[in-house]
């Protein structure tokens, strides 16, 4: 059974850290900012540590470092100087998910989610290719793994079609949003607010992925 008082208590504390955070972001304290960003994220991923040894396997492992990748790419993220390296952190963090959700129920090919998310990707892509200047190859490569991720991500949900898994599909979407909205700001139209969109879909992302990960650990059947 998943404890549910300990996965609330956690989730409770992440949302007043994300929060906080946002809040801090929006009205220009950008040490306080930079100090609560990332430990959001540490807090979210720290869920997956309660899990007991017995019923962490290789699938949970896996999601952790994904998501300790996701927490350097925040730090990286934090200087605008370090874009690039930023940008290979959660390009690492998105090949990890894959393997994850390949070595957790192997590679599930569905054509119509295949089609819809890969011309979604391409769609973006190319709308931001005109601006993208020296990014373009690097931006072409994570907007392909990042789709792939989406793909496999979603996949999980189409063959098992539990709670979790249900999870784990939105949690991609939100990812792919969050990236979008990321790049849309940086590269073809600075807008109002993004940072606080960009927080808002990446936090509530890897939250779901989280919780994900621990309620098919502790689900697991002995």
């Amino acid at each position: 059974m998943v404890d549910h008082k300990r996965q609330n208590t956690i989730n409770l504390i992440s949302l007043v850290l994300a929060l906080a955070a946002i809040c801090t972001e929006y009205l220009g304290y950008k040490m306080v900012y930079m100090f609560l960003k990332p430990l959001t994220t540490i807090s979210i991923l720290s869920l997956l540590f309660f899990i007991p040894k017995g019923l962490s396997e290789k699938f949970t492992k896996l999601i952790l470092v994904a998501l300790a990748f996701c927490l350097l790419g925040d730090v990286l993220l934090l200087d605008s100087g370090y874009f690039v390296f930023g940008l290979v952190a959660f390009l690492l963090a998105h090949l990890l998910f894959i393997v994850a959700f390949i070595q957790h129920k192997g590679f599930w090919f569905h054509w119509a989610s295949f089609v819809v998310l890969f011309l979604i990707g391409g769609a973006i892509f190319f709308w931001l290719k005109p601006d993208l200047g020296d990014f373009m190859v690097p931006v072409l490569f994570y907007v392909l793994v990042i789709t792939a991720m989406a793909w496999q991500g979603i996949g999980l949900y189409l063959r098992e079609k539990a709670k979790a898994y249900a999870w784990m599909a939105l949690a991609v979407l939100f990812f792919m949003l969050s990236d979008t909205l990321l790049a849309i700001n940086k590269f073809k139209a600075p807008f109002d607010n993004a940072s606080v969109l960009i927080l808002v879909t990446y936090w509530l992302s890897i939250g779901l992925i989280a919780n994900a990960a621990y309620k098919i650990a502790l689900e697991k059947k002995p």
